[in-house]
């Protein structure tokens, strides 16, 4: 009976032994958690700015090329983004969030690479301009589509109060090509939206680790 029990105790020993220092051919399922938890925030952080980028270098490639002349009572109108001091500044606003997402995955890139600093104060302060930087990227956005939005609708639909007629029935083309620039800039809109609280979370969960 005694070696019996010996031979359990040395087991139960041995097993609990194996998720310490002592074998390292067994993963600790801490540790490994962790860095599953890491390897998904660097994919959806990488994943969301690259398309971001795809999504704001459509819309400016389609807004600066779109352009529409028509025929009217004899005389020749031109349609071009370049016209209205909105379209002009959704593309300034798609050009700074396309520019800044890019230098953003090198600043991603150096933050994955001092994952191994200890210092808990260094890593706070990273991420903190991480979500700042989102922050900012989302509101200029935002006032970049809610622009074009406040312009393309009046351009599409009129404004009887203001006597402000509808001009996508002269120019169609123009203005469907502008919408779907403008669905692409929202798109981005909505990719830092995700980003922003995937930093917010991240840096509550750094700044309060027991939580």
């Amino acid at each position: 009976m005694a070696p019996e029990m010996e031979k359990t105790s040395f087991s139960v020993k041995q097993a609990g032994k194996s998720f310490g220092d002592g074998n390292p051919n067994i993963e600790n399922p801490v540790v490994h958690g962790d860095q599953r938890k890491t390897s998904m925030f660097i994919i959806a952080q990488v994943g969301l700015r690259m398309l971001a980028i795809l999504f704001t270098l459509t819309a400016i490639t389609l807004i600066v090329t779109d352009k529409q002349s028509v025929t009217v009572f004899g005389f020749q109108f031109k349609a071009r983004y370049s016209y209205s001091s909105a379209f002009r500044f959704l593309v300034g606003a798609d050009s700074v969030v396309c520019s800044c997402s890019a230098l953003s995955l090198a600043f991603l890139y150096l933050l994955r690479l001092s994952e191994s600093i200890t210092d808990s104060q260094a890593q706070l302060r990273k991420y903190f301009f991480l979500f700042l930087h989102d922050t900012v990227m989302l509101v200029l956005g935002v006032s970049g589509c809610a622009a074009a939005t406040a312009i393309g609708y009046v351009g599409r639909h009129g404004e009887d109060h203001m006597s402000w007629q509808k001009v996508c029935d002269q120019v169609p083309k123009f203005c469907n090509k502008m919408l779907i620039g403008s669905i692409l800039s929202y798109l981005a809109f909505f990719a830092y939206f995700a980003l922003t609280i995937i930093s917010a979370h991240t840096l509550m969960m750094i700044s309060h680790p027991s939580k």
